[in-house]
């Protein structure tokens, strides 16, 4: 059963288990002891070395398990070592640009979660376009529609969405469902943003539309609108005609 969840990290099975993230763990479990003690005038890391080599100089040789980060920071892993090499360059990395934009050493305290969700778009040659989102959790998930923030839209997406849809289709979609949800009396392209991805030739194009191009195609709704409004009324008048 785990071989048919376990491939991405986006897939819980039908028991609610996160393979990866158990794996992971698993994997951190069986990497040795790493122990961290705070004093009053200083700090101590101690990790349990899993590999040793009688051929190495172990006083000179290369630690797998601290990391020093930054003049001011050092660190210690448990876990599979690439990974751990991965990460820790890209946290000297973090140091050493906060180091340059603001002029001090970055804080060793953790942060709390970003308050902010986030849609990714984009191509790769494997499996085309591709909708992504990300939350606080850290919880990825992709698929061919997402909605942040508003149950009404979701609601509305859920019901309006086809499963083939073309771009200019999705366009005229997405105008509808923010016509009905927005908090405003009329919508204006003052109050949209609008950004395809499309590919031409070999190249990805990212096009933010114009206010112009907006105002098209909320005038398109608009008379789709007032069609509607008008074919609803006279079947309307038509089933009183005939009741009387």
């Amino acid at each position: 059963m785990a071989r048919r969840y376990d491939t991405r990290t986006t897939i819980f099975s039908p028991e609610g288990r996160f393979y990866q993230v158990e794996y992971a763990m698993e994997a951190i479990g069986h990497a040795g002891t790493c122990l961290g003690i705070l004093a009053a005038d200083g700090i101590i890391l101690a990790a349990e070395k899993k590999n040793t080599n009688v051929l190495l100089d172990d006083e000179n040789a290369f630690s797998d398990k601290i990391y020093k980060l930054h003049d001011d920071m050092v660190c210690s892993v448990a876990g599979i070592t690439s990974d751990a090499n991965v990460l820790t360059n890209h946290l000297r990395l973090m140091a050493q640009r906060y180091l340059l934009r603001y002029g001090s050493p970055c804080h060793v305290n953790s942060k709390r979660p970003f308050g902010v969700s986030i849609l990714y778009m984009g191509w790769d040659k494997h499996y085309g376009f591709q909708l992504y989102q990300s939350d606080p959790a850290e919880i990825m998930g992709d698929g061919k529609q997402h909605v942040l923030e508003t149950t009404a839209a979701i609601s509305m997406l859920k019901q309006e969405y086809k499963e083939v849809v073309t771009l200019e289709e999705a366009k005229a979609l997405v105008v509808k469902i923010l016509s009905k949800t927005l908090d405003t009396a009329k919508l204006s392209p003052e109050k949209l943003e609008i950004a395809t991805l499309t590919r031409v030739k070999d190249s990805t194009i990212m096009t933010t539309l114009k206010q112009g191009e907006i105002q098209a195609l909320i005038n398109e709704h608009d008379r789709l609108e007032k069609e509607e409004e008008a074919r609803k009324k006279r079947e309307a008048d038509s089933k009183l005609g005939g009741s009387s």
